[in-house]
């Protein structure tokens, strides 16, 4: 009961306190006033002096911005095309040939007509085989490297001068700097005369050991 009355005691003093501060204490103002023609206002105090700031007549203020943009942009030009060529019929062994190219500054394209021999061999052997002309088919036909060593290969030479058989071999002999693959028969000359060589190198050293291990042999027997 005793504690009771002190807290009622303790909340009347904290009461009575709250009220006389209250009464007694005033707000705080700035010590002066401030009345600005340009800008935001600023409340000065401690007995700071303030003024007004305001900008003199004529003067003025002025902002320049300058923004500078280069580009420098590089783009293809249009793609050069080559031109189209077609042969004119089925029977003409004529093939079209073009090409283009293409740069930054430059465009080049043309196109030709190119004659595939082959294909007129073939056509013209089969003319001839047609009107019975069976040897000038083969003759023709062995214009065509490939063509002309598979008939030395088949020991059937290609026709020389009017001459087949032995007599065009014979020919072909005397006069190879005359046969369609000369390029390839010399270089397979000179393959086969180093293969000859070497074997002939072996051969002579494997005679050579022979007769060495021979004589051996003999002493041997002599002692």
């Amino acid at each position: 009961m005793e504690s009771l009355r002190m807290d009622y005691r303790f909340t009347a003093i904290l009461i009575l306190m709250l009220t006389m501060l209250a009464f007694f204490t005033e707000p705080a103002y700035p010590a002066e006033s401030q009345t600005n023609v340009s800008g935001s206002n600023t409340s000065i105090e401690g007995g700071y002096t303030g003024g007004a700031t305001t900008y003199q007549s004529g003067s003025s203020s002025n902002t320049t911005s300058t923004t500078n943009s280069t580009s420098n942009v590089k783009s293809a030009p249009p793609t050069s095309s080559a031109p189209s060529y077609n042969s004119m019929t089925q029977d003409v062994c004529a093939v079209g040939v073009s090409l283009g190219v293409q740069t930054f500054g430059l465009g080049i394209s043309g196109g030709k007509h190119a004659i595939d021999k082959n294909c007129e061999r073939l056509k013209l052997a089969r003319i001839l085989n047609d009107f019975g002309m069976k040897v000038a088919a083969v003759a023709i036909l062995c214009q065509d490297e490939r063509v002309f060593e598979s008939m030395i290969q088949a020991g059937t030479p290609c026709p020389i001068d009017g001459k087949i058989g032995k007599e065009a071999k014979e020919l072909w002999g005397k006069y190879d700097h005359e046969r369609p693959d000369y390029t390839t028969y010399v270089k397979r000359m000179k393959d086969r005369e180093k293969a000859d060589l070497k074997a002939q190198k072996e051969m002579t050293k494997e005679l050579n050991k022979m007769d060495k291990e021979l004589l051996d042999n003999t002493l041997i027997h002599n002692k």
